[in-house]
C-alpha cells in the first residue's frame, strides 16, 4: 500500500496521521499513527512530529516508535502566480478593518509597536479527496512547508507554511525573520514600502535581542525578498551557535513571534485574546518534527509557523489569515491583504 492509499485508509479509520513535505523538496512524508492515543509533549525529548497550538489547546506529537513511516516522490506542474480578483466579505471586512483600526489606536498610545490581528473565513464545501488536496497544495507552493494533518481529538489541518520557527541540529540553531506583504507579480525588481521594512525589522531585533541570552554567537544575512505563490515577504536569515541544546527553553521564549503576535509579545498577546473575537486554535502555533529527520535519520528538530492554513470541517473548510499593523497601516490595505493570502488557499479547493 503507498503513501497515499495509507493516508486515506488511515483517515477512514479516524487514526492519526500526518503527510508532509518540506520546503523545495519532491519527496512526501507519511507518519502513521498505529493507535489512537493522543500524546502529549511535556519536555521537548520526545521524537516523532509535533503539532502545537498557537496559545492553549493540546501540544501533542506523532511519536516515531508507534508509527509507520512511508514516502512517496511527488510530480510538479507549473502554476500560474496571476493574481485572480477574490470575492470581498462586506461583513468579514468590516468587523476586521474595525479591528486594525483598535490596533492602530493601541498601536498609538504606546501600548505595543507592533500587532498581528487575524480573521477566520468560513467556506461552504466538502473535501472528497485528501490525496488530491495534498498533491495540489504541494503543487501550488513548491517553496513552501506543505502538511496535512488529523487527529481525532483534534481535526484535520491543510496548510502551506513559507516561515521557519527554527532548526536545532547539537547547539547550531537556524531561524528566520519574515513579515512584511505583497502582491507576486513575478517582478524581478523588489521595491518594499518602509512601514513593511518597519514591521520585518520588528521581527528580526526580537528574534536577535531573544537568542542573545542563550547563544554565544549570532549571524544575520541582509534582508531579501521570499516568494510564497501570490505574495512576497521580507526575510532575513539568523544562525545561532547555543551554549546548550535547551529546546523547550528556546521554543517557549521564541513562540509566538512578533511575526504572528506582535512586540512586546506578552502585551500584543494579551490585546490579541482579548479582541480577535474566536480562537486561533491551531492557526499561528507550530508544527514539524520534533528531534527526529524522518528524511535522513538524524537527530535534528526542524520546526515551522503554521500559516496559510485551514482546518477542514465535515461540510465546510475555516481560513485563518493574518497581517502586521504598526502605527503607518491602512485599515483598508490591511483587509485587502488578508485577501491576496487567502486567494491562493481556497484556490486549492476548487
Amino acid at each position: 500500500m503507498d503513501l497515499f492509499e495509507s493516508l486515506n485508509k488511515q483517515y477512514n479509520s479516524k487514526k492519526p496521521f500526518v503527510v508532509y513535505k518540506k520546503a523545495n523538496s519532491t519527496q512526501a512524508i507519511g507518519i502513521f499513527q498505529e493507535n489512537t492515543n493522543l500524546y502529549p509533549v511535556l519536555n521537548f525529548k520526545e521524537k516523532g512530529f509535533v503539532f502545537a497550538p498557537f496559545n492553549k489547546g493540546n501540544r501533542f506529537y506523532i511519536p516515531l516508535e508507534n508509527s509507520i513511516i512511508k514516502k512517496v516522490d511527488l510530480e510538479f506542474n507549473a502554476v500560474s502566480n496571476n493574481v485572480t480578483q477574490d470575492t470581498l466579505d462586506n461583513d468579514g471586512q468590516n468587523s476586521f478593518e474595525n479591528l486594525v483600526t483598535k490596533c492602530i489606536v493601541s498601536i498609538k498610545k504606546g501600548d505595543f509597536k507592533k500587532v498581528v490581528p487575524s480573521r477566520k473565513q468560513s467556506i461552504e464545501i466538502k473535501v472528497k479527496d485528501l490525496s488530491l488536496l495534498f498533491k495540489t497544495l504541494c503543487n501550488t507552493y513548491p517553496t513552501a512547508f506543505c502538511s496535512i494533518m488529523f487527529h481525532p481529538e483534534i481535526g484535520l489541518w491543510c496548510g502551506a507554511t513559507p516561515e521557519s520557527l527554527l532548526t536545532l541540529e547539537g547547539s547550531s540553531l537556524k531561524t528566520m525573520a519574515l513579515a512584511g506583504t505583497q502582491v507576486n507579480l513575478g517582478q524581478d525588481t523588489v521595491l518594499w514600502p518602509e512601514k513593511e521594512k518597519q514591521e520585518q525589522e520588528f521581527v528580526t531585533e526580537f528574534i536577535i535581542d531573544t537568542l542573545k541570552p542563550y547563544s554565544t554567537n549570532i549571524e544575520c544575512s541582509k534582508p531579501f525578498t521570499k516568494r510564497a505563490a501570490k505574495v512576497m515577504h521580507i526575510c532575513t536569515e539568523i544562525n545561532a551557535e547555543l551554549k546548550s541544546n535547551d529546546l523547550k527553553t528556546i521554543i517557549d521564549a521564541l513562540h509566538p513571534t512578533p511575526a504572528v503576535c506582535g512586540l512586546p509579545k506578552s502585551e500584543s498577546l494579551e490585546f490579541l485574546l482579548n479582541n480577535e473575537g474566536y480562537n486561533r486554535e491551531y492557526y499561528a502555533g507550530y508544527l514539524g518534527e520534533l528531534n527526529v529527520d524522518f528524511y535522513q535519520n538524524k537527530n535534528t528538530t526542524d520546526l515551522y509557523v503554521n500559516l496559510r492554513c485551514m482546518a477542514i470541517k465535515q461540510d465546510r473548510v475555516d481560513l485563518f489569515i493574518g497581517c502586521g499593523v504598526t502605527i503607518d497601516s491602512d485599515p483598508r490595505l490591511e483587509y485587502l491583504e488578508t485577501v491576496n493570502k487567502s486567494s491562493t488557499m481556497k484556490g486549492i479547493l476548487n
